[in-house]
């Protein structure tokens, strides 16, 4: 096959670092701003922040030369040509001019601090366990089988490994040889620990660890214990008629005996100790206030602080420019400093890029969505999608996207994810566009107010809908009543 060559053209797309950096930082909340400040500030140290920031004295300038590593992985390549093009007069200003200094804290916050969280300092729920657990006379070997029972318990309280993985684990981590039926008893001593129902394998065995705790205190726990035990596919699937004739009970008795299952806790562990997921603390990176019928945006200036170029760095390369004669080496630690201060500059300038493309985008949310931001009402929420804040603020779609996600508002509503006012669109029988978002709360509305002993079909709630002018069809019903978590009529029924 004979060689040849051919000239084509094509055009491609590459993003910078500093692109990179830019869209990684629109991605990360408030709440981990500043511990990526912090993580950009220990590998730069020509970055830090004013508080930071000590005057430099001669000695400590000269030690700080000689101490720079220039056998670093940004070290010059050594050419002729970079040695002899040094360039540090826009480096080494003077006076107070702070190049490439910023402040988060600008006119933009109105001096508005976030809302401190205060998190309690509790045993945890595993702590807990084990605190009991000293409580029995067990041998050491004991000892250790129960431990590891303990750590194989999830959050919400169960046991969710088969007990034969859970003497396999001992016998290959720790060389602790047990047996399934060994397991099983130290279990069932672990079952007997608080909370009520920790230990259990299923939600069946969970309630039924509860209500024998219970046992001797009337009439109605017996029963439940029979219902739970022997009935829990019927109750579950909320088949009422189906026992009542098994167990040759009226409505009123059954009512009774479901109000003492319905008092029991499904997830022991939640309620123990400390075991709050972090993500459950919000920390809001915008404020929303109503100012004269105005909504004003705020960025939230909690954990965000102020940036600057290191002066020890600066006052490095003014020592450099004094200096006449300027050997190999200087040059190289020149290029280093260089090189460093280029890299804390590109970081400041991509924390001022998110502080403008954040409000930007959220100026834009609060304009087209003022009616809710007035009101607090679900009902006013117009129809949104990231292309109609993508045209108004000019940027990309990818960017509004980054910019809604793991973001938080705090109004004097409430406070909601920015995702919360993204919704799509739907025609009402006038010809009006109205949220999908609208259309659900209505339908949770229906929800509430129905009657529990004969709660609405998918078919009945389509009728309703369509009665109030929203022309839906059943299958979106049912989609939209799963979106809202809400279960079908039969497990929505009541006595």
């Amino acid at each position: 096959m004979a060689q040849s060559l051919r000239l084509t053209q094509k055009l491609t797309q590459k993003l910078s670092p500093q692109q990179i950096q830019l869209m990684k930082l629109l991605q990360v909340p408030t709440a981990h701003l500043e511990e990526r400040i912090k993580e950009e500030i220990e590998e730069n140290p020509a970055l830090d922040t004013v508080e930071d920031s000590y005057e430099v004295s001669e000695s400590d300038l000269n030690d700080d030369f000689d101490d720079i590593d220039t056998q670093s992985d940004e070290d010059p390549d050594g050419s002729e040509d970079e040695y002899e093009n040094i360039d540090i007069s826009e480096y080494v200003t003077d006076g107070d001019d702070e190049v490439g200094d910023y402040r988060y804290r600008d006119d933009n916050y109105g001096g508005r601090e976030a809302v401190a969280f205060q998190h309690k300092v509790e045993t945890s729920f595993y702590d807990i366990l084990k605190q009991q657990l000293l409580m029995l006379d067990l041998t050491d070997h004991q000892k250790k089988v129960a431990e590891q029972i303990i750590g194989s318990i999830d959050d919400d309280g169960y046991l969710k490994r088969p007990l034969a993985s859970v003497a396999d684990d001992l016998a290959f981590r720790q060389n602790v040889v047990t047996n399934e039926k060994e397991v099983a008893q130290l279990l069932k001593m672990i079952q007997q620990f608080d909370p009520p129902g920790v230990g259990a394998r299923d939600l069946q065995e969970c309630l039924l660890l509860q209500l024998q705790r219970k046992q001797g205190e009337g009439h109605d726990v017996a029963m439940a214990i029979e219902i739970i035990k022997n009935y829990f596919d019927e109750f579950t699937k909320k088949h009422y008629e189906k026992i009542e004739k098994a167990l040759e009970i009226d409505s009123d008795e059954l009512r009774e005996v479901i109000n003492q299952i319905i008092k029991l806790n499904p997830k022991p562990g939640i309620q123990a100790g400390d075991t709050t997921d972090i993500e459950a603390y919000v920390i809001p990176d915008f404020f929303v206030q109503n100012y004269n019928g105005k909504p004003e945006v705020l960025l939230n200036s909690k954990n965000a602080p102020d940036l600057r170029i290191s002066e020890e760095y600066r006052a490095m390369l003014r020592d450099y420019d004094k200096k006449g004669k300027k050997d190999k080496r200087q040059r190289d630690t020149v290029l280093f400093i260089k090189r460093k201060i280029d890299s804390a500059k590109w970081f400041i300038d991509a924390i001022k890029q998110r502080q403008h493309t954040l409000l930007s985008t959220m100026e834009s949310i609060v304009e087209y969505q003022k009616a809710f931001f007035l009101s607090g009402e679900e009902t006013d929420l117009r129809p949104m999608i990231l292309k109609d804040i993508a045209e108004m603020t000019g940027l990309d779609i990818s960017t509004v996207s980054r910019v809604a996600s793991s973001k938080f508002v705090q109004t004097e509503f409430g406070t909601y994810r920015l995702k919360f006012f993204f919704s799509e669109s739907l025609v009402t029988d006038s010809g009006e566009e109205v949220s999908t978002r609208e259309v659900k709360k209505i339908l949770n509305d229906l929800i509430e107010e129905e009657n529990k002993r004969k709660p609405l079909s998918d078919e009945r709630l389509t009728k309703e809908l369509q009665e109030k002018g929203y022309q839906i069809a059943r299958r979106t019903v049912a989609k939209y009543r799963e979106q809202l978590g809400i279960p079908v009529a039969r497990l929505r029924k009541e006595l």
